[in-house]
């Protein structure tokens, strides 16, 4: 209650006194007037209490409508909020999955710098075999001949035969009989005629030594497209698979080793690759050893 609608309640009640009190001691026209007033007054009093509800329901419309508004604000803001969130955990589970996907790179990568770094160790090992083998290769092959020149092409086939003439007698002894097979009487290759010589005599020495019997080494000759092939064939004792893969190593001797120092050949793979060719050895015991070479014309 307002102090103006106090001041009006203390005036009505005034003036209803005074009209009582009139009734006895004033003439009517006090009593009429105090009692006009009393209710002018209380007229006052309800006009001013009505307008004050009236006024407080304005205020309360206006302050539900500021509350309406203010709760719609609050809403967007709550949906703009949760659509930053949504746009945030969107972003994160984007970078999650990109830190994932690095993850497994990185882990992949690791895999490929570790297999890396095996093959280089295994190609520092290759790389020092080759280097050893270079070394061997170096150490067993025989001088060049003299007066020869690089440019200069030989008869592979006159040079086997030359070989194999030279062991004719060293192969009568151990009942060797030695062939030289080729389709025509010439094949010319860029190399040292020693060398190759050395080559042959080297490959049918071993036979000899290795024969324990009579039997046979043919020596074919022929080429393919731009290769000259070699082989070397007896019908000797030969060897176990297992030791024949290593019958051209540097003082290798297999189970049937006799007197010798094992370089023969060694000496003839040194030869062989020194002109960028492959030799290789095929046996079964009992059943002969056979060497095979591929030369570049």
């Amino acid at each position: 209650m307002s102090l103006f609608q106090k001041l009006l309640m203390g005036a009505a009640c005034i003036f209803f006194v005074l009209t009582i009190y009139g009734l006895f001691n004033f003439n009517i026209y006090l009593i009429i007037l105090f009692f006009l007033l009393h209710s002018l007054c209380l007229i006052l009093f309800a006009y001013r209490t009505y307008a004050d509800i009236h006024d407080d329901q304005l205020d309360s419309a206006t302050y539900q409508q500021d509350i309406g508004r203010e709760l719609a604000d609050k809403n967007e803001e709550v949906k703009r909020l949760k659509g930053s969130i949504e746009e945030s955990d969107s972003k994160l589970l984007e970078i999650s999955r990109e830190k994932e996907a690095l993850s497994l790179e990185n882990e992949e990568l690791r895999k490929n710098i570790a297999t890396l770094e095996e093959e280089k160790k295994n190609l520092e090992k290759e790389k020092a075999k080759l280097d050893t083998a270079e070394a061997n290769v170096k150490g067993l092959l025989p001088p060049m001949s003299d007066g020869y020149l690089k440019n200069t092409t030989v008869n592979i086939i006159e040079l086997a035969n030359q070989a194999k003439d030279e062991l004719e007698d060293s192969a009568r002894a151990a009942n060797l009989h030695v062939s030289v097979s080729s389709p025509g009487d010439t094949l010319l290759v860029k190399a040292d005629p020693g060398r190759l010589k050395i080559m042959f005599r080297n490959i049918i020495d071993n036979s000899i030594k290795y024969m324990k019997k009579a039997g046979s080494l043919v020596i074919t000759i022929s080429t393919i497209n731009d290769d000259i092939f070699i082989v070397l064939k007896d019908t000797g004792e030969g060897l176990p698979e297992d030791e024949t893969k290593h019958i051209f190593e540097l003082n290798y001797q297999g189970s049937n080793r006799i007197s010798g120092n094992g370089l023969g050949l060694s000496q003839a793979r040194a030869i062989v690759e020194y002109y960028g060719g492959t030799i290789y050895a095929k046996s079964t015991q009992g059943k002969g050893m056979g060497i095979y070479i591929q030369l570049p014309a």
